[in-house]
């Protein structure tokens, strides 16, 4: 998390992205860019696109103004305007550096309406292999404490795990892991246990505070959820699916309701291959 792109419409909700943004800089000596991306001719407002340029940029500049001074360096807050799909050209934006992510709010207004209400808030996650981390409408920004990892019988739930303990190291929290097996369904069983011992042990490996929980329901969304209220976590983590039913750029039911229901920060991770099998992987690099 070397550069935090934070996509701005300039609503209260999207602010809520850059509070959060702010934090996670702060402890790993990120920098934040925030960006605003004006629509096609065919889409714009009645205001032209200078004027609409021009405006964007004097609210960023009062923004930077009243928030720089809460980043340790200050030097490391900016801004750009762009044009075209807000959520490609917010993935652009961020995969144009090494080793980024993206922070927003799911829900805003003004030009981002079509980014943050409705299927396509979730097109930005499903562009992109980058870390993602979203903050609902009302959620409020506070340091991260508890991690809630929820295992459950996919190959891909381990992809996860290393930059969780990254984050939990950085802020110095206690993830809990969470292995969730299907109601009456022993293979489920019995794969969630032996993932659930490799992530033990990878997080004891990297001197990463945690424990261990076990649950058995029909539903992970509102399992994990749950027991991420119960314990006031601060973040869930969870992979990201692609529904292959649906056209590209669509998430699969999961993560959907995950995004939809958590009141609680969720970093979403999309799934990369997994080289070895029996191993959970982060950049090619096997775990």
């Amino acid at each position: 998390m070397k550069h935090i792109v934070v996509p701005i419409d300039f609503s209260k909700e999207s602010i809520n992205g850059l509070k959060l943004a702010i934090l996670f800089a702060n402890c790993f000596g990120s920098t934040v860019q925030m960006v605003y991306v004006q629509k096609y001719p065919s889409e714009m407002s009645r205001m032209g696109f200078a004027e609409e340029k021009k405006k964007a940029t004097e609210n960023f500049k009062e923004l930077v103004l009243q928030y720089s001074k809460k980043l340790t360096d200050p030097s490391r807050l900016s801004f750009i305007v762009k044009k075209g799909r807000v959520y490609s050209e917010v993935v652009n934006q961020a995969q144009a550096f090494a080793d980024s992510a993206i922070i927003c709010s799911t829900h805003g207004a003004s030009g981002f309406e079509e980014l943050f209400i409705g299927s396509n808030a979730f097109k930005i996650i499903s562009a992109t292999e980058l870390p993602v981390i979203t903050i609902r409408h009302g959620s409020i920004v506070r340091d991260i404490e508890a991690i809630v990892l929820p295992v459950d019988a996919s190959a891909d739930t381990r992809q996860k795990v290393p930059i969780s303990a990254e984050i939990a190291k950085a802020f110095g929290a206690k993830i809990h892991v969470v292995g969730i097996s299907q109601k009456d369904n022993s293979e489920s069983e019995a794969k969630v246990a032996a993932y659930v011992k490799q992530v033990s042990e990878f997080l004891k490996d990297k001197d990463v505070n945690f424990i261990v929980e076990r649950k058995i329901a029909t539903n992970i969304t509102e399992a994990t959820i749950k027991y991420a209220l119960e314990v006031n976590a601060d973040l869930i983590s969870i992979m990201t699916e692609q529904d292959e039913s649906l056209t590209s750029l669509v998430l699969g039911s999961y993560a959907q309701q995950m995004l939809n229901k958590s009141p609680i920060p969720v970093l979403s991770i999309t799934p990369k291959e997994i080289f070895i099998m029996g191993s959970f992987s982060t950049q090619g690099k096997p775990y």
